[in-house]
């Protein structure tokens, strides 16, 4: 009987101990689907100017588990512009693969085809910042998700 009440007090002990272990936060993942919201220019460091986008012009970018799809509409542009490929995420950067796209941007993957950027992430935006050769900030695209 002893054995049986200490048996039964140790699983007992063993469960609640690993009921009041909580959630570790898990990071923002940029897993879902997010809308260009503005622009910043960069002094190097500190961003000293906000473009919001213009009226009418949309781009989207969706992110799976390993792939990328981006659009952009601008009105005045007949053309519409659109990039598909891969992506991995860092702590501190986003690295996309693009793969093919548009006329345009085929022939500017003749060019380039893998961009790395600064990555600020969090539950609901993220922005990509381009950097220059010498590691300072220069420009970002700033994103909200819309799913």
């Amino acid at each position: 009987m002893k054995k049986l009440v200490l048996l039964f007090t140790i699983i007992l002990v063993f469960l609640l101990t690993g009921s009041f272990n909580g959630q570790k936060p898990s990071s923002p993942s940029i897993e879902g689907t997010w809308e260009l919201q503005s622009f910043y220019n960069y002094d190097g460091e500190n961003v000293i100017d906000t473009i919001i986008k213009s009226d009418g012009y949309r781009q989207v970018k969706m992110y799976s588990k390993e792939k990328i799809m981006w659009t952009r509409y601008v009105p005045d542009d007949p053309n519409g512009r659109f990039g598909y490929g891969s992506y991995r995420v860092t702590d501190s950067s986003l690295i996309e693969v693009i793969e093919y796209g548009d006329d345009n941007m085929m022939k500017a993957l003749d060019t380039m085809r893998n961009f790395t950027f600064e990555l600020i992430l969090d539950e609901n935006s993220f922005s990509q910042i381009t950097v220059d050769s010498d590691g300072n900030r220069t420009f970002s695209e700033n994103y909200k998700r819309i799913d």
